[in-house]
């Protein structure tokens, strides 16, 4: 699976996914504009790709998860991001995009047509977007092979990435508790 990085990504927004992902045994590469060349996210911490945007292909990948990030707000530096979703949906592979993904997805046409989330309602009109009629008021909304969530849902984002590639089967909903929740007796089915 991949993780776009680019300046300004969002930190915290994928890290229940990449990292709970990994953990069931599934490999994480970093895929940015160029290979080898640093980005920076929101936190000032560098990031250097694995790969490059223009060298990832869909039949290579189980998912591409594309975080927020302020640049998708400032013009249109990412659409290079989303026109590789299109790609991945197109082919039939998952994508997962969170926050403002979620616009640069509404700017390339990717939500027209598919149920989807985001920050606000109000945030992906703001694109001009055709898709308002399908916007869901949710954590998380999974429509087929497309995930979207808001910035405060890293969690219900990741459990919707889980459902999608069958991962945690049988343990989802008590790692779910436990992490958006904070419920003990998850802990307890987890660990037990």
């Amino acid at each position: 699976m991949h993780l776009a990085v680019y300046d300004t990504l969002a930190d915290w927004e994928t890290g229940h996914a990449t990292a709970w992902l990994a953990r069931a045994g599934h490999t994480v590469r970093t895929v940015g504009p160029a290979a080898g060349e640093p980005v920076t996210t929101l936190a000032g911490i560098r990031i250097i790709p694995d790969l490059a945007l223009g060298d990832l292909r869909p039949e290579d990948s189980a998912l591409l998860i594309l975080p927020g990030a302020d640049t998708y707000d400032e013009g249109d530096g990412l659409a290079p991001f989303t026109a590789k979703a299109r790609a991945f949906l197109d082919a039939g592979v998952p994508v997962a995009a969170i926050c403002g993904a979620t616009a640069g997805l509404a700017r390339e046409g990717l939500l027209d047509g598919r149920r989807h989330t985001s920050a606000a309602r109000s945030y992906l009109a703001a694109t001009g977007y055709k898709g308002g009629e399908y916007y869901v008021d949710a954590d998380a909304v999974r429509d087929g092979n497309l995930i979207t969530a808001g910035p405060t849902e890293p969690v219900a984002f990741a459990r919707e990435i889980f459902a999608r590639l069958g991962a945690y089967e049988g343990q989802r909903d008590a790692w779910y508790r436990l992490f958006h929740h904070s419920d003990p007796a998850a802990y307890e089915e987890l660990n037990g």
